[in-house]
C-alpha cells in the first residue's frame, strides 16, 4: 500500500505542474502572436525551453539516484514557480530582442523545471512498482495518460486566463497553485525514495543498453514527428482561418485531453504478454506504421485543394492522428521501462526523456521554419518522414527479456 500511496502523491504532484505547462505553452504562443510575432520567431521562443530540457533529463536521474525523487520534484516545482514569476514582470515598453531574449531565458528555466520534474516522476512508478509488468504498464499507461489529459486542460486554462486575467495576472494564477503543489510533495514523501548508487563517470552514465539507445533514437522522431505540426504550425493555421483564442485553444486543450485519455487505456487496447515484450514490441510496430501513414494521406488531401473547409479536414485527422499516437506513446512509455536496469532505472528514464527534449527541439524548429514558408501541409510531410524513422528504428527491438538480460550482464550493466 505504500508503493501507491507514494505513487498517487507524486501523480499528484505531477498533474499540478503539467497544468501550468500547458497554461504557459499557450499563454506564451498566443500572447506573442497577437503581438504581431512570425511563426519561426515564436518557435524560437521555445528553443531554450527545449534544449535546457535536454541537459535537465541526463542530469535529473543521475540527481534523483544520489538525492533522492523527493528533492528533484521539489527542485523542478521551485524552478517552475520562479520561472512564471520572472517571466510576469515583462514589461510592454521593452524592445521586441529585450522581451524575446527575457521570454527565452525564463522558458529556458521552465525546461528544465519541466524535465527534472518529468524524470523524477516518471523514475518513480519504477521505484514503486512492485507486482510485475502488468502493474507497471497500468501505472506507467495511467501516470502518462492523465497527465497529458492534464496538459489539455492546461492550454484551456491558458487562453481563459489570458482572456480573463491577461499575461501576468495568469502567471501570478498559476504560481500559486505550483506553490501549494509543493507544499504537499515536500510533506507526503519519504525523502529516500528513490535512492540508489549513481554512476561515477560520464563513460558509466552513457553506457545503456542497446534497446535503451534504440527507444532513445526512436523517441526522437516520434516527438519531433508530432511537434513539427502541434507547437506551431497547428494555432497559426487555425487562428489564420478565423478561429479566435478560446477556439484555439479549446480545441488544442480537447486534443490533449482526449490523447491523455487514450493513454490511460492503451493496456486494454493493446495485446499483452506474461513476459512484458513478446507482444508489446510487435504492437508498437503495428501502431508505428498506421500513425507513419496518416499525415501523408491528410497532406495528400489538402494538395488537391478540392476541401470546402481544410480547418475542419485537420481538425478531425488530427483527432484520428492523436488516437494512434496516444497508443504507441502509451508502449513506448512502458517499454523504456521495462528496458531501463532496476539498480540505475532513473539515469536510463532520465537519458530516454533527454532524447524525448531533443526530439521536441527538432520538432519546434522545424514546425517554425515549415510553417513559415510552405505552411501545415508542409509539417505534415515533415512528420511522416520522421514517423518512418521512428518505425525503423522500432523494428530493431529485442523482443526476448531474457536475453537482454544476458546482454545488460555481459557488458556490465
Amino acid at each position: 500500500m505504500a508503493g501507491a500511496r507514494e505513487y498517487a502523491v507524486v501523480t499528484a504532484g505531477y498533474l499540478g505542474f503539467t497544468l501550468t505547462d500547458g497554461a504557459l505553452r499557450m499563454i506564451v504562443l498566443l500572447h506573442f502572436y497577437h503581438l504581431g510575432y512570425t511563426p519561426f520567431t515564436l518557435a524560437s521562443l521555445f528553443l531554450l525551453y527545449e534544449t535546457a530540457g535536454i541537459f535537465a533529463n541526463l542530469g535529473g536521474g543521475w540527481l534523483a539516484l544520489r538525492f533522492g525523487i523527493p528533492r528533484m520534484l521539489a527542485t523542478g516545482l521551485t524552478l517552475q514557480i520562479a520561472g512564471l514569476v520572472m517571466l510576469s514582470a515583462l514589461d510592454p515598453a521593452w524592445s521586441a530582442a529585450a522581451s524575446v531574449t527575457w521570454v527565452v531565458l525564463c522558458q529556458g528555466i521552465a525546461g528544465v523545471a519541466k524535465d527534472l520534474t518529468k524524470t523524477a516522476s516518471k523514475s518513480a512508478i519504477k521505484a514503486t512498482s512492485q507486482a510485475g509488468a502488468g502493474q507497471l504498464f497500468r501505472w506507467v499507461a495511467w501516470f502518462t495518460g492523465s497527465k497529458n489529459a492534464m496538459k489539455g486542460v492546461g492550454f484551456f486554462v491558458g487562453g481563459v486566463l489570458l482572456q480573463g486575467l491577461g499575461f501576468a495576472g495568469g502567471l501570478w494564477a498559476m504560481a500559486a497553485l505550483l506553490a501549494a503543489a509543493l507544499a504537499g510533495v515536500i510533506t507526503a514523501l519519504p525523502r529516500e525514495l528513490g535512492r540508489a548508487k549513481s554512476s561515477k563517470t560520464m563513460r558509466e552514465l552513457f553506457a545503456k543498453s542497446r534497446a535503451v539507445n534504440l527507444m532513445a533514437a526512436a523517441r526522437i522522431f516520434m516527438f519531433g514527428s508530432r511537434d513539427v505540426w502541434f507547437v506551431v504550425g497547428l494555432p497559426v493555421f487555425l487562428y489564420a482561418s478565423g478561429w479566435n483564442y478560446l477556439a484555439v485553444s479549446g480545441f488544442l486543450a480537447a486534443w490533449t485531453i482526449g490523447y491523455g485519455g487514450v493513454q490511460a487505456i492503451a493496456p486494454s487496447i493493446v495485446r499483452r504478454s506474461t513476459d512484458g515484450l513478446s507482444r508489446e514490441v510487435p504492437e508498437a510496430r503495428l501502431w508505428g506504421a498506421i500513425l507513419a501513414a496518416i499525415p501523408v494521406v491528410l497532406a495528400l488531401v489538402l494538395a488537391t485543394g478540392a476541401v470546402p473547409r481544410p480547418d475542419l479536414l485537420i481538425a478531425v485527422g488530427l483527432a484520428v492522428f492523436g488516437f494512434v499516437f496516444a497508443v504507441l506513446s502509451s508502449l513506448h512509455s512502458y517499454l523504456i521501462l521495462a528496458y531501463a536496469g532496476s539498480e540505475k532505472a532513473a539515469e536510463d528514464v532520465g537519458f530516454y526523456y533527454a532524447a524525448n527534449a531533443a526530439g521536441r527541439l527538432l520538432g519546434i524548429v522545424l514546425s517554425g521554419v515549415l510553417t513559415q514558408y510552405a505552411g501545415l501541409p508542409a509539417c505534415l510531410w515533415g512528420a511522416s518522414a520522421m514517423l518512418a524513422a521512428c518505425l525503423g528504428l522500432t523494428l530493431m527491438l529485442p523482443t526476448d527479456a531474457a536475453g537482454e538480460v544476458a546482454r545488460e550482464i555481459r557488458t556490465g550493466r
